[in-house]
């Protein structure tokens, strides 16, 4: 048995998961033992056919469908969703969907503390952490708090067979990004470290599989359960680089989130490799690549993941601006932040070039 030599702390935040294929089928018992009689149902304008689904299960515990979630959320939604829950007497938040989704969710108990039941149907991990971020004029805030944290989450393999192959992989991607930075956080502990290792493993295994075929079931409960720890990792430690640049790029440049966290990570690895050797070996051992960002290099290229900002809509002329954005105010990073490097660094991820 090998026992950790740092020093660190622990501190478990607790969430009831069901998970498995046919979980829905739960949906109500849970929604009981919220003790909630009033349930918003959040979605995305093209999701609100789940919604209805969901909706239809609870019946009389339905207060009303909310379908207007967006990227990023911008402070005008999550306004105009906190009136609608409000107006309604809702006394819970039902969110099916992905990162958008969760991300309204947690802006609408942000203000008013009603329990959210998460119901995730990619691979972002957003349910899984007390993080919320909420865009105003072109800035993305983001912050903890513990109100935030889903009670309960339904993980549901099924919901996600629908989910586009492009959207599966870079949700995938996206996922591996917050184990991978967990691995070099300042706060990272053992616990955490093992189930970031382990969510890599698991999304590097399943992801592959749905390119062969999309519908399979086992490989997308895989991916479900690696989202799952990835995501469980980023809610217990803190963020770095790689989740400033890519809040940075999304909320300024209203860049798909998913996507952007595929482009970014193996090049944020590499910016951090030489700080943190020990995180890159056990991300390359997840991987079963010999190094950390190259092999996130190759497995986004192998499932024809987008590889460069360019191809996002990042315009060029706006790199020298994302930079001076990132650098301000000062967060934990293994490696200090340079201009000149950073600047390297966003130029790369835009060209499409191998991480390096």
């Amino acid at each position: 048995m090998t026992l950790p030599t740092h020093r660190f702390t622990y501190t478990s935040a607790a969430a009831r998961v069901i998970f498995g294929a046919g979980s829905l089928q739960h949906l109500v018992r849970e929604t009981e033992l919220l003790g909630a009689r009033r349930a918003l149902v959040l979605c995305t304008p093209g999701q609100r056919a789940e919604a209805e689904r969901v909706a239809a299960l609870i019946g009389d515990r339905c207060a009303g469908v909310f379908d207007q979630a967006v990227m990023h959320v911008p402070i005008e939604t999550a306004r105009h969703a906190r009136e609608v829950a409000r107006e309604l007497g809702a006394d819970c938040a039902i969110a099916i969907g992905g990162g958008s989704t969760m991300g309204l969710g947690k802006a609408i108990a942000l203000e008013s503390e009603l329990p959210i039941l998460a119901i995730p149907t990619t691979y972002a991990g957003s349910e899984m952490t007390p993080i919320y971020g909420i865009t105003e004029a072109g800035l993305k805030k983001t912050g903890r708090a513990a109100r935030v944290l889903p009670r309960t989450v339904i993980y549901d393999p099924e919901l996600s067979v629908g989910l586009p192959l492009k959207l599966s992989v870079t949700s995938g991607i996206n996922a591996m990004a917050h184990a991978a930075e967990g691995l070099y956080a300042p706060d990272a502990n053992p616990i955490m470290s093992l189930l970031a290792e382990e969510g890599l493993r698991a999304l590097a295994a399943g992801l592959p599989q749905l390119v062969v075929r999309s519908e399979d079931i086992a490989a997308r409960s895989q991916c479900l359960y690696g989202a799952w720890l990835c995501g469980t990792v980023l809610g217990n430690v803190g963020m770095s680089l790689h989740h400033k640049l890519c809040h940075t790029l999304g909320g300024s440049y209203n860049l798909p989130h998913a996507e952007t966290h595929t482009v970014i990570l193996p090049h944020a690895l590499a910016y951090n490799a030489p700080a943190a050797p020990e995180a890159m070996q056990r991300i390359a051992r997840a991987l079963g690549a010999d190094d950390a960002a190259q092999g996130v290099h190759a497995l986004a290229a192998g499932l024809q993941a987008p590889l460069s900002l360019r191809e996002l809509g990042m315009p060029y002329d706006e790199l020298d601006r994302c930079t001076d954005i990132a650098l301000q105010n000062a967060y934990a990073n293994p490696r200090p932040l340079e201009r000149v490097a950073l600047r390297a660094l966003l130029e790369n991820a835009w060209q499409g070039r191998a991480p390096g």
